[in-house]
């Protein structure tokens, strides 16, 4: 191979292509065409959106123009060379310029040979594993654990603040979810293109979101609204272009700069379980775009412990920020993946509750509305970090992502080790203490009326508190509907002097469908 080489033009090739992928073409049939992503030189300065909170929408246009146009120009002479001669049209991957294609080896060789082109690399598959199933739990000892309901009774509950699951899709016929999607024609991504409206045949991403917003006390930040994107087939597995696709797509849903629809928080419960011990970057430039337009990032540390050196990619990432499992004794759970960090540093982060918590799971198209499953893994902990953010985000508008990630850190109860260790991070995650530690950072909590009803869920803001600032037809103003169910005036009560079950409540009893866990981490 090394003489072949050498006698042609390849050894330019042999250098930007990668060598898994260079013996792929030296095998494949010359009609085959094979997947691959293309990546472009230079990359568009990554200033970050900054801490004002109404200049953030501007300065994330002006971030998601600039990638656009250098990809397009970057890009232009391979669109060029591509034309009629693949079957599918090339896909850009503006956010971080490159490509993805599949091409026939000699049009990738011809690819390799242009100006400008920095790598070519296999668009491979990654496969969303199956998790263990957890037993029965007690309902809410994972809330209680980070301490939510505390920032709840202060009126803290993520209103207003979009939370994104990029995962295997969400089911929005859950009763606990279907009230917190945010709707529209912005909310919802697939790759593939075979769901044009939210699905989720798997349950992983199901389960995620319902720790986040789920409604019946099942997620941290209740209050919150979910987009998703399915960057994992029906089938569990995703290329590596759908990623990043999906991760795209965050940074203008609408495809439209000019309108500000991007998500506060960002959601990844997956890795590569492949590369344990790998600083696998793939994904370091989406991170870092993501983070650089205002979005905290999260991600499941993984399940590749208890061995010491177990992290996995993206979660160990630079820019990553990795959520370990730990039990309701606060010990860590026995498969969570431990650091150092394969590209260096504390690993994990943070740990949060991640056995045998309970959450929102597929409901068969409607058949079972209110189905829940008892999962277990770092997948179902680093929702918990994606919740307590989103309350945080909703508390402090103008927060950084960098400033979010340092509220857990700082507010996190150690465990382990004194100090951070390699175990459990900086510890458990407590939503009171980071609120705090980030208003020592930022003053006082910003008072923000979600709803437009004039009344705000925040104390020392001037009004009585807003039971549901979700909802403008609920607040201490409000006209009673006795007996309906709902507490219209915030008084506890719904008109009948009978305690009522609030969009915040307890779970109803019976409620529980149990399930197997299914996903990677």
């Amino acid at each position: 191979m090394g003489l072949a080489l050498a006698l042609s033009p390849a050894p330019l090739r042999a250098s930007i292509i990668e060598r898994e992928l260079l013996e792929t073409l030296q095998t494949a049939p010359p009609e085959q065409e094979i997947p691959v992503l293309v990546a472009f030189a230079g990359r568009t300065g990554l200033a970050p959106v900054g801490s004002v909170a109404n200049q953030r929408g501007t300065r994330r246009a002006e971030l998601v123009m600039g990638l656009r146009r250098q990809a397009d120009d970057a890009q232009q002479p391979a669109r060029e060379l591509l034309r009629g001669r693949t079957l599918e049209e090339p896909v850009s991957l503006w956010a971080i310029n490159a490509m993805a294609v599949s091409a026939r080896p000699s049009v990738i060789h011809e690819l390799a040979a242009l100006p400008g082109v920095s790598s070519v690399r296999p668009d491979v598959t990654i496969k969303l594993q199956a998790s263990a199933a957890g037993a029965a739990p007690v309902p809410g000892w994972n809330l209680a654990a980070v301490r939510a309901p505390e920032l709840w009774a202060a009126g803290h509950r993520g209103a207003g603040v979009v939370v994104a699951v990029v995962d295997s899709g969400v089911d929005v016929a859950h009763r606990d979810l279907a009230g917190r999607f945010r709707g529209g024609d912005n909310s919802w991504f697939d790759p593939s293109g075979r769901h044009a409206t939210p699905y989720d045949g798997e349950g992983h991403g199901t389960q995620a979101a319902g720790l986040i917003v789920g409604e019946s006390a099942l997620g941290v930040a209740p209050h919150a609204v979910w987009i998703a994107a399915k960057i994992f087939d029906d089938d569990g597995t995703a290329k590596l272009s759908a990623i990043h696709q999906g991760f795209q797509w965050l940074l203008d849903p609408d495809n439209d700069p000019a309108t500000d629809d991007a998500p506060d928080v960002v959601n990844n419960s997956w890795g590569f379980p492949e590369e344990v011990n790998e600083c696998f970057r793939e994904f370091e430039p989406d991170i870092a775009v993501l983070k650089a337009a205002g979005m905290a990032v999260v991600f499941a540390a993984g399940n590749d412990g208890p061995a010491s050196s177990s992290s996995v990619s993206p979660g160990n990432n630079l820019g990553g920020f990795a959520v370990g499992a730990v039990d309701d004794r606060g010990i860590i759970e026995i498969s969570s993946s431990r650091g150092p960090s394969a590209c260096g540093g504390i690993f994990p982060h943070v740990v949060a509750p991640g056995v045998d918590v309970q959450t929102t799971d597929l409901t068969f198209g409607g058949a079972v509305p209110g189905s829940l499953a008892t999962v277990t893994g770092s997948s179902f902990a680093a929702p918990h970090a994606a919740g307590v953010m989103a309350l945080l985000r909703g508390a402090y508008p103008q927060a950084t992502p960098e400033q979010l990630e340092g509220a857990l850190l700082a507010g996190a109860r150690d465990l382990g080790e004194p100090g951070a260790d390699n175990e459990y991070g900086h510890g458990l995650i407590d939503d009171a203490a980071a609120l705090a530690a980030l208003g020592g950072v930022l003053g006082a909590p910003a008072c923000r009326d979600g709803d437009g009803d004039c009344y705000y869920p925040s104390a020392g803001c001037g009004t009585a508190l807003d039971c549901n600032d979700g909802d403008p037809a609920v607040h201490p103003g409000a006209a009673e509907q006795p007996a309906d169910g709902i507490d219209q005036d915030c008084d506890g009560a719904d008109g009948s002097h009978l305690r009522v079950r609030r969009r915040l409540g307890r779970a109803s009893p019976g409620n529980a469908a149990p399930a197997a866990a299914r996903g990677e981490q």
